[in-house]
């Protein structure tokens, strides 16, 4: 396994804790996990053992990737905290998981999720129009989300939400 010492840095990657509606969502999971080990990138995520966020940890994990997972005391049994991971962190509240999760982070990822994955891009989002983050989208999840925040008056004109060849090497959607 790799250590946090011979990873270039740590992406944080905000996803649900069910698998979604298409199998497209996994598969997007398993291969943005082998692309973070492929680059030399450890994982920060939620801690949980469910959903996307296993997908993600045990893709990371089954290529000898670093994981780092933050998890509340009050959502380790209800989310049962991954507990095979590189590093399990356990916080008291949600919003000292957030606080971590962006310390150890030197970008963010957002892919399908819920109402809490929506309020994690939305406080990473508020950080990047301060330029502390890089958000990232896949299969336009996002992408009428983005178009909605640039209809608002006064927006920075800028997209937030990218969907490019940045982290893969092909498309998928």
């Amino acid at each position: 396994m790799t250590s946090m010492d011979d990873v270039q840095g740590r992406i944080c990657v905000f996803t649900g804790s069910r698998h979604g509606s298409s199998p497209v969502y996994t598969e997007a999971a398993r291969q943005l996990g082998s692309e973070l080990v492929r680059r030399g990138y450890g994982l920060v995520y939620g801690g949980g053992n469910v959903g996307l966020m296993s997908v993600i940890a045990d893709s990371v994990l089954e290529l000898g990737g670093h994981v780092t997972g933050v998890i509340p005391n009050s959502l380790v049994s209800k989310e049962v905290a991954h507990r095979g991971l590189s590093d399990l962190r356990v916080v008291n509240s949600m919003h000292e998981r957030k606080a971590l999760m962006a310390e150890l982070s030197d970008g963010f990822i957002a892919m399908p999720g819920g109402i809490g994955t929506m309020e994690e891009f939305f406080e990473v989002l508020s950080w990047a129009q301060l330029a502390y983050s890089t958000v990232l989208s896949r299969h336009g999840y996002l992408a009428r989300l983005n178009d909605s925040i640039q209809s608002l008056p006064n927006p920075r004109k800028r997209n937030f939400c990218y969907s490019r060849k940045t982290l893969w090497e092909q498309e998928t959607s």
